[in-house]
C-alpha cells in the first residue's frame, strides 16, 4: 500500500470503528453548549450523540467555532517527523473556514518539511458525503495509488458524491440564517419539510419541501432516482440526526427500488447537527451530477 496518512476532519462524521478500519486519521472539530467545550471524536468520548439531541430537544443551544491552524499543524507535524506523507480532505469551504485553515497549515508545514509531501483537498462535502468520499479516497490507496494520483482521484470525482437532505425542525434552518421566522413558524404549523442538498461550491441549499415526513424521506430517495450511477453496485451512506428508525426507512427503501447491497449509517455529528438539529436525515451516493 502507498505510504501515506489520509486525513479529515469530524464533519466527516466517520464512526470510530470506520476510522480504524480505513486507517485514516481525524482531528476534532469542537462546539459549546452550556459554556462547556467538547470536542468531536469519532469514539464520541466527550459526548453521545444522543445526549446531544436530547439537549437541543430539551432547548439547548449549541455553537460551533471554527477550528485554527494551530489544531491542523498539531496533528500533522508528528506525522512528518515519522515519515509519513499527508493527504487531507477538509470539510466544505462553503459551510466551514476548515480548509482554509489546513490550507495555510499545509503551506507552513511544506517549508518545514520539504522532504514531506503534504496535500489539502476541498472536498465540497459535509457529514456522510465527505465520509464517502474518504471512503472512496482509501479504496483508491489500497489499490497502491500514489498521493498524487489519489489527490487528483478526489479532485476529479468529488462532485459526483451527492447530498440528499431534509431537516424535521426548521427552526434550526431560522436560527442559522437559512429561513426567516415566519417561514419557520407557517412551515412548522403545516408540517412543511424542506429537501435541500449541497451545491457544487459546497454550500447547502433548498431545492424543494414536502408536506409531512413521510413525503420527504421518500423524496431523498426519489432525488436519488433521477441522478444515481449504477446504484446497485454502489455502497451508499445515511446520516441521521438521532432517528435511526428513519435512516433505516430510507435505507430500505433504496434497497428496495435499487438493489443496493451494502448500506453505512451514523449519526450527523454534532458540529453539523447544532445547524439541523435532530431529525435531520441525508443520503449520500455516487451520481452524475449533484
Amino acid at each position: 500500500m502507498s505510504d501515506f496518512v489520509i486525513l479529515t476532519d469530524s464533519s466527516a462524521d466517520l464512526s470510530a470503528d470506520m476510522v480504524r478500519d480505513l486507517g485514516v486519521q481525524v482531528l476534532p472539530l469542537s462546539f459549546e453548549m452550556d459554556e462547556n467545550i467538547y470536542h468531536n471524536y469519532p469514539d464520541n468520548r466527550e459526548m453521545d450523540p444522543h445526549q446531544f439531541y436530547e439537549l437541543l430537544r430539551n432547548g439547548h443551544t449549541a455553537t460551533t467555532s471554527a477550528v485554527n491552524v494551530a489544531q491542523y499543524t498539531e496533528l500533522i507535524e508528528p506525522l512528518l517527523q515519522a515519515g509519513q506523507d499527508i493527504l487531507i480532505l477538509a470539510f466544505s469551504s462553503g459551510l466551514s473556514t476548515t480548509f482554509s485553515s489546513s490550507a495555510i497549515a499545509v503551506d507552513e508545514l511544506r517549508e518545514k518539511y520539504p522532504e514531506r509531501k503534504v496535500y489539502t483537498v476541498d472536498t465540497l462535502c459535509a457529514s456522510l458525503g465527505q465520509g464517502m468520499l474518504v471512503w472512496l479516497a482509501v479504496q483508491e490507496q489500497r489499490k497502491g495509488r500514489s498521493i498524487e494520483e489519489v489527490r487528483d482521484w478526489v479532485v476529479s470525482h468529488k462532485l459526483s458524491i451527492c447530498h440528499q437532505v431534509t431537516v424535521n425542525d426548521l427552526h434550526f434552518l431560522k436560527r442559522g440564517g437559512r429561513i426567516s421566522a415566519t417561514t419557520a413558524v407557517v412551515g412548522s404549523m403545516l408540517q412543511i419539510k424542506p429537501i435541500i442538498h449541497v451545491d457544487d461550491e459546497g454550500h447547502l441549499i433548498n431545492i424543494g419541501k414536502t408536506r409531512g415526513r413521510a413525503a420527504a424521506l421518500k423524496a431523498l430517495v426519489d432525488k436519488m432516482e433521477l441522478t444515481a450511477v449504477d446504484p446497485a453496485d454502489q455502497t451508499v451512506f445515511i446520516s441521521h440526526g438521532d432517528c435511526l428508525e428513519d435512516a433505516e426507512m430510507v435505507a430500505q427503501m433504496v434497497r428496495d427500488r435499487f438493489g443496493v447491497q451494502t448500506i453505512y449509517i451514523n449519526y450527523v455529528g454534532p458540529v453539523i447537527g447544532a445547524h439541523t438539529g435532530p431529525g435531520v436525515v441525508a443520503l449520500f451516493y455516487v451520481g452524475s451530477e449533484r
